[in-house]
């Protein structure tokens, strides 16, 4: 029952964070992560979770992660973070961006070993 309730959340997340990616110097590639990512929780929801799916999110994410984060090597303060929605600087940017990213990573992870000891 939790991971329906996360799962539904997690997916309410997707979507809004594909939404308002739009907004952002590089939407298209957001936009499809989280739009894969949305993806992955209607397939668990409809039981048709492809056991590939949240592993390739997760593999990616975590890949995508490791490309950002030399930009942040103590340029970013949590306050910097959390301060305003808008973009303070490009370090900022990317830190939002790795939040993002772990999140989908997360949950990735979560779907992978469900859907992985479903299948066994």
């Amino acid at each position: 029952m939790a991971i329906h309730i996360l799962n539904g959340l997690f997916l309410a997340a997707y979507l809004l964070s594909a939404l308002v990616q739009f907004n952002d110097p590089d939407p298209f590639a957001w936009v499809l992560v989280y739009i894969a990512a949305a993806w992955m929780c209607v397939a668990q929801f409809r039981n048709r979770q492809p056991r590939w799916l949240p592993a390739a999110l997760l593999l990616l994410t975590l890949g995508w992660m490791a490309t950002l984060l030399p930009a942040l090597t103590g340029d970013v303060s949590w306050a910097d973070i959390f301060d305003s929605v808008s973009m303070k600087t490009r370090a900022v940017e990317e830190a939002r961006e790795i939040g993002g990213l772990a999140l989908i990573a997360l949950w990735a992870a979560v779907l992978a070993l469900h859907t992985r000891r479903r299948s066994d």
